[in-house]
């Protein structure tokens, strides 16, 4: 059995897909993780940094999402897995992406 060592929720506008999809180009390039499974509605990623689960579960306008680490809150892998968090919109029409002190795409 995994153990969770931290959690992370948000809400967002995009589609369960639409989570798993941006999860499935973030965390293997920005972290070095590895799909391990995976369904319509749940991911698990795992690598050197160590492992994250993240669901995606439609609740009438928005999109449930749940992101849990087995590391402490002040690991590598948990500070990438909230600027994941980041990059999905809140509201519909939101573009998402980093906050005011996160570097961009371009700049990384």
């Amino acid at each position: 059995m995994r153990r969770v060592m931290a959690g992370y929720q948000r809400k967002t506008a995009f589609s369960p897909k639409e989570v798993l999809a941006t999860a499935e180009s973030f965390l293997p390039s920005f972290v070095g993780l590895s799909r391990a499974k995976g369904s319509g509605h749940s991911a698990t990623y795992n690598g050197a940094e160590g492992s994250v689960t993240v669901s995606a579960h439609r609740h009438g306008a928005y999109t449930a999402v749940v992101a849990n680490t087995d590391q402490l809150r002040t690991s590598r892998l948990d500070y990438e897995v909230q600027r994941f968090l980041n990059q999905l919109p809140y509201e519909p029409g939101d573009a998402g992406g980093p906050g005011s002190g996160e570097p961009t795409r371009a700049s990384l």
